[in-house]
C-alpha cells in the first residue's frame, strides 16, 4: 500500500517509504503556484508539438496531449478542477490529471524536460505578461499626471528644500518631475522584460538532453526572441526576477514620495490639496476625520515590496549550482510584488483624477519664507556683483527683514540702499512670485514657456509613437 502510494509519484520509483504527511504540507507550493497553470498548459503544448515534430512522440500522442491539456485548462478556469497538495505543485497536478486522462500519451509528455527548465519557462511566460500589464498601468499613471499639469500650468506653489520653503514653482513643474520618475520606471521595465523573454525550455535538469529537440521551434511556438545559451545557468537564474523585484520598488518608492506629500499637503496645516471622499476614510471615534488612508498604504506597501526584493536577495546569496529547492521561494515575493503594484497603480491612477488643489493658499504660501531671495542674489549678480557677494548681501537683508517683521518686496528703495547702493527701483519687478517662476527660463526650468514646453514635447513623443504592439 504504502509502496503503490509512493510510486504514484513521478518520482517515487526509488523510494520505499511514503512521503511523511508534514513533509507533503511543507513542501507543497500548489497553494500560490496555481496561478501559473495558463503558462504551463501553454509551455506544454509547444513541448508536446515539437516533441512529435521531432518524432519523439506520434502525432497522435501529441494531439491527444494537447486535447487533454486543453480540456484542464477549462477546468481551472471554470473553477471545477480538483487540486491537492500531494500534487506538490502545478507541474504535477496537471500532468497527473493529464496521465489520468490520456494514459500513455499524457506519460511521455515530460521527455526531454525536468521540472527546473519547466517552472523557468512558466515564471517566464508568466512575468512577461504581468510586466506588459504593469506597462499599461506605468502608461495610465503617466496620463493623469499630464491632464493635472496641464490643468495646473499657471498654478504656483512654494517648493521645498529641506521641507523648507525654498523658491516659487508651477504645479505643472512639480507633476511634471514626477512623470518623468515613472518614465525611467518604464524604460527600466522594458528592459527587464527584454531580459525575461528569454526561452529556457530545453535545459532540462542542469545540462541539456540526449534526446533530438528543438529548442528553435518551442521558441517561435511562444514567441520568444532569444533561447538561453547555458543549460546550467539556465535552471539556477533568477537574475530576471530580482531584476523586475528592484525595478518595482523604484515603482513604489516613486508612488511613495507623491503619497507622502499629498498626505502632508491634505493636512490642515498645509491644506494645498483635498483628496476626494472617494479616495479617504474617517475615524471610527472622531466623527470630524478625514484620513489619506490610500495614500499612506501605499506608502506602506512600499517597505512591503522592498522585503520581498530583500527576501530574494537573501534566496539567492550562496546558493550552490545549479537548482535548489530553495528557489521554490522565489514566487511568493514575486506574485504578491505583481498584485501590489498593478493595485497601487490603478488606484493612485483614479486618486490623481479626484484631486482638488486650493491654488490661492499655495500662492499664499509660496510669498512667504522669503522665497524670492535667490532673484535677489541674481538681480545683483546682473548688476556686476560677484555671486558669492551677493549672498552675503541677501543674507544680509533676510536677516533685517526678520528682525523687522518685513518681507523683501516692502523693504524701501532706502532700506536696500544702505546694503547695497546698486539696487535700484526695478528690483520690485524680481522679487514678485510670479516674476520669479517666469524667470526660470534654463531648459529644464519651472518658467511656464519651459512646462509648457515640456508638455508639448510630452504629447508629441506621444503622437510619434505607433499604436503599443502586443507584447508577448
Amino acid at each position: 500500500m504504502k509502496d503503490k502510494k509512493e510510486r504514484s509519484k513521478p518520482w517515487g520509483g526509488r523510494f520505499q517509504e511514503p512521503t511523511h504527511e508534514l513533509v507533503e504540507a511543507f513542501t507543497a507550493s500548489i497553494s500560490y503556484d496555481r496561478r501559473l497553470f495558463r503558462y504551463d498548459i501553454e509551455g506544454s503544448i509547444a513541448h508536446a508539438k515539437m516533441l512529435a515534430r521531432q518524432g519523439i512522440v506520434s502525432r497522435g500522442e501529441a494531439r491527444t496531449i494537447e486535447t487533454g491539456l486543453k480540456d484542464i485548462l477549462r477546468e481551472i478556469e471554470g473553477g471545477v478542477f480538483e487540486f491537492s497538495p500531494e500534487d506538490e505543485d502545478i507541474h504535477m497536478a496537471i500532468e497527473k490529471a493529464l496521465i489520468g486522462r490520456t494514459g500513455e500519451a499524457g506519460a511521455k509528455l515530460h521527455t526531454g524536460r525536468s521540472r527546473n527548465d519547466q517552472v523557468a519557462l512558466d515564471v517566464r511566460l508568466y512575468l512577461r505578461a504581468e510586466i506588459m500589464a504593469i506597462l499599461d498601468g506605468v502608461a495610465s499613471l503617466k496620463a493623469a499626471f499630464l491632464e493635472l499639469a496641464e490643468e495646473e500650468a499657471e498654478t504656483i506653489l512654494p517648493g521645498y528644500t529641506h521641507l523648507q520653503k525654498a523658491q516659487p514653482v508651477l504645479l505643472a513643474h512639480y507633476l511634471l518631475a514626477y512623470r518623468e520618475m515613472f518614465d525611467r520606471d518604464e524604460s527600466r521595465l522594458r528592459d527587464c522584460h527584454r531580459r525575461v523573454n528569454v526561452m529556457p525550455l530545453g535545459a532540462a535538469a542542469l545540462a541539456g538532453t540526449s534526446l533530438p529537440i528543438d529548442r528553435a521551434y518551442v521558441a517561435r511556438l511562444l514567441r520568444f526572441p532569444e533561447i538561453s545559451h547555458n543549460s546550467m545557468d539556465t535552471v539556477s537564474d533568477r537574475d530576471f526576477i530580482a531584476e523586475f523585484l528592484f525595478d518595482a520598488s523604484l515603482i513604489m518608492m516613486h508612488l511613495s514620495r507623491f503619497c507622502e506629500d499629498l498626505i502632508l499637503w491634505s493636512t490642515g496645516e498645509f491644506h494645498f490639496v483635498e483628496i476626494s471622499d472617494a479616495f479617504t476614510t474617517g475615524s471610527s471615534i472622531m466623527p470630524q476625520k478625514k484620513n489619506p488612508d490610500v495614500a499612506e498604504l501605499i506608502r506602506g506597501k512600499t517597505g512591503r515590496i522592498y522585503g520581498n526584493l530583500v527576501a530574494l536577495l537573501t534566496l539567492l546569496k550562496g546558493l550552490p549550482m545549479t537548482y535548489n529547492r530553495d528557489l521554490q521561494e522565489d514566487k511568493e515575493p514575486l506574485f504578491d510584488t505583481v498584485d501590489t503594484v498593478k493595485a497601487c497603480l490603478n488606484i493612485l491612477g483614479e486618486m490623481v483624477r479626484h484631486l482638488n488643489f486650493n491654488r490661492e493658499k499655495m500662492v499664499q504660501e509660496a510669498q512667504g519664507g522669503f522665497s524670492t531671495a535667490t532673484d535677489l542674489a541674481e538681480y545683483l549678480v546682473m548688476k556686476g556683483v560677484p555671486f558669492r557677494e551677493a549672498h552675503g548681501i541677501v543674507g544680509r537683508l533676510v536677516r533685517f527683514c526678520v528682525d523687522s517683521q518685513k518681507d523683501l518686496a516692502s523693504l524701501s528703495m532706502e532700506e536696500f540702499g544702505r546694503f547695497c547702493p546698486l539696487i535700484g527701483e526695478d528690483v520690485y519687478d524680481r522679487l514678485s512670485i510670479r516674476s520669479s517662476v517666469q524667470s526660470r527660463t534654463s531648459y529644464g526650468g519651472t518658467a511656464g514657456m519651459q512646462v509648457r514646453e515640456q508638455i508639448r514635447r510630452i504629447e508629441a513623443q506621444g503622437r510619434s509613437r505607433p499604436g503599443r504592439r502586443k507584447a508577448p
